[in-house]
Parts: C-alpha cells; structure tokens; sequence
C-alpha cells in the first residue's frame, strides 16, 4: 500500500530552516522562520507565563480530560480579549484548538460541512499554510489582489474588485492584524468598506489573528475583527496564543463563531465539539490554562502586557533602523515602508534571485519572496543586512 504514496511538496519554510542549520559560516543571519527571537536570538518563556506554571504545578490534581471543547474558562477569556464587547458572549460558539493552524483547520472544515460548494477568497499573498490545508481539503481558492510591492502597501482597489466577485455563502479569509507575509495592514476606514462589500455580496468572513498585541497594541489589533464581528451577522475567527503568550509548543488556540442571531449557536456549538472530536477528541490544555491564569488575575496580566507591548515596541524600533539605515546607504526612500508595516513580517520585494544572492554570498536567509522576520534582527545586523541589500542592488 505505502508505495502509492506519492511525494509532497516540501514546506519551504522548514526547508530554509534546515539549510540555515547546516550552514557553518559564523554570523549567518535567519530572516526566515515566523517565531519571535529577542536581541540575544532567543525564545524567551513569557514572566508572567513562567509564573502562572508555577502555579499551577502547585494546584494542579488531575490530568483527565477537560472537555471537547476544552475549558470553558480558557474560551470565556480568550473571547474577552480578541472581542471585548463587540458583540454578546451568547452569541459566540467556541472550541480549544492544537495552536492557531488547528483553528484554521477546524474552520475550513466547518465551512464544509456548511456549505461544500462555498469558495473560499484568500490574499494574494497570505500564509502559505492556508492554501496548503484547502488544497489538502479540496476546497475551492481564489484569490484576491493585496498586496502592492511597488509601494509597499495594501492594494486596496485590487482587493474590492476582486472582492467583488463573491457568491453568497462564499468565504472571504482575512488577516486580523500584522498581516504574514507583508506586513501590510487594512486601515478602519477599509476595514469598514470591506464589511459593506462582504454584507452586499452575503460572503462570510473569516479571520485569522495570530499576532494580537505586536502590531499597534493589544486592543488597537484587535479593532478591525471587532468591527467586522460587530457589522457582519456570521463571523469565523480563528486566534493564536503561540506568539503573543509566547507558547509555541504548548500549541494553543481558539476558533470562534459569531452569531448575531443568538439561537443558532447550540447547534454550531454541537457541530466545532464534533469536529474536535473526529480530528483529536480533545483539545490540549496545559497552555490553554496557562493563558487562563495570566489573563485571569490581574498581576500576571499587567506584567504580560508590559512585556508585550516591550517586545512590540522593541520591532518597532528594529523597523525604524531599517528604513533609516537603507536610506542612509542607497539614498532612496524606497524601502520606507518598512517602518510602516506592523507585526514580525514585511515583504521586501526583492526578486528570488537577489535572495539567493543575499544567501549565498552573505549569509543572510529570507523566504524567496523576500518576507523577512523583524525579530530576527537586533541592533548590531540590521546594518548588516542594509549594506547587504544594497551591495546586491535591490
């Protein structure tokens, strides 16, 4: 049986990562994998999660199962914060998920199971992992323009036209915040016109928001899926707490979904427990209780968003440096709005070729779409990095 198998296509990412390893040249610089690092090339474990371990391991009696949909009170504070009070907690189905990517995944099989001939509008670019998991699940894509690299900005216009091609009961996919892979972000005002388009057209969205907190604070990331749950009458969203909780391999996430109308959220309910039940029965918790803690008392929250908002305005910083010191070495404003973009991401715009070039003769690694991680960065490479690219002519 196993000789049918066929080969699949290598995750370039885990690839680049791989290469970078087996590089041994001294100072090689990794631009490439999507996990926060501090100025000494750390992950560091979050203050406040650390503490909250502590605690737990101390309270902590049991390991049976917590429940389907896991902890109702992981689901209750996770809803609080990416939704504050944007729309009532009865209207809002819930399940712990294994990270954000089982989210994304248990949302693309609702879909499904809702309407199977729903297509599903993705940004032209987006995570690569999002087409990946709808090819795998044989759900229609399209695509719709985002991204302009001549400016370094949101293509907005390309993306209501092709918006704008939406049936009812279509799917439109949508980044929260600090969008991957450029950095690039819809202002309220767009986010307000895509809400009208998406209601005219009856297309559903759906939001994935894996960076709550990195872009411009907690609660200004959050604003565009307020408004879209508030404006929308049928809103996916699928969280991540591997970055901003800095839990990577606890694996922990959320997918919700809002209803305006209140009573169909029992049998939405019904539906995401049975789906956590076909795919893993039930969802992991130790970092799902964690997050609880943190958010729960009141200490622990204020010293995880001081530490938060350090590690933002810490890429923030990074940005600015980098946008000053290629102008400083090109003469050209061309790369400014790498100071603008938010989160770990920016989109360079550099072609593959000038990325190979910036690899092999300087050790520096980036995706081939020239998507490069702000916090891979600290002080001492960035002006590294600058004279490089400007060495390769880009």
């Amino acid at each position: 049986m196993f000789e049918l198998l066929k080969e699949q296509p290598k995750d370039k990412i885990l690839a680049l990562v791989q290469t970078f390893r087996e590089d041994k040249r001294p100072g090689k610089i990794d631009l490439g994998v999507g996990v926060y690092k501090d100025a000494e090339g750390r992950t560091p474990i979050m203050r406040a999660v650390k503490k909250a371990e502590q605690l737990w391991w101390n309270a902590e009696e049991t390991k049976a199962y917590v429940g389907l949909a896991g902890d109702p009170a992981f689901s209750d504070a996770m809803i609080d914060l990416v939704l504050g009070d944007a729309v009532p907690r009865d209207n809002v189905a819930a399940v712990a998920t294994p990270g954000g990517t089982g989210a994304v995944r248990q949302a693309f099989e609702l879909i499904q199971m809702a309407n199977p001939n729903a297509r599903v509008f993705v940004s032209d670019p987006t995570w690569p992992n999002h087409l990946s998991i709808l090819k795998h699940l044989g759900m229609e894509v399209v695509l719709y323009r985002y991204f302009d690299s001549e400016s370094g900005s949101v293509d907005f216009n390309g993306m209501l036209e092709d918006l704008g091609g939406m049936r009812p009961g279509d799917v439109a996919l949508l980044h929260g915040c600090c969008h991957n892979p450029t950095g690039a972000n819809l202002t309220m005002p767009e986010w307000d016109a895509v809400i009208a388009l998406l209601n005219d057209k009856g297309a559903v969205p759906m939001i994935d928001i894996a960076y709550q907190g990195f872009g411009e604070g907690l609660e200004a990331d959050a604003a565009g899926t307020r408004a879209v749950v508030k404006g929308c009458p049928e809103v996916l969203i699928a969280a991540s707490c591997s970055k901003n909780f800095g839990i990577y391999r606890e694996r922990t996430g959320i997918l919700m979904a809002v209803h305006h109308d209140a009573a169909r959220k029992a049998l939405t309910q019904a539906n995401l427990a049975h789906l956590n039940r076909q795919n893993y029965s039930f969802p992991p918790d130790h970092g799902a209780r964690l997050v609880t803690l943190v958010l729960g008392d009141a200490t622990l929250r204020a010293d995880w968003e001081a530490e938060l908002e350090a590690v933002r305005q810490g890429m923030l910083d990074l940005r600015t440096q980098l946008a000053s010191e290629l102008q400083r070495l090109s003469g050209s404003d061309r790369f400014g709005f790498v100071a603008q973009h938010r989160g770990m991401f920016s989109r360079l715009g550099l072609s593959p070729e000038k990325v190979e070039e910036l690899r092999r003769d300087h050790a520096i690694y980036m995706i081939g779409d020239s998507r490069i991680n702000i916090a891979g960065l600290n002080a001492q490479t960035v002006p590294i990095l600058a004279k490089a690219i400007v060495e390769v002519g880009a």
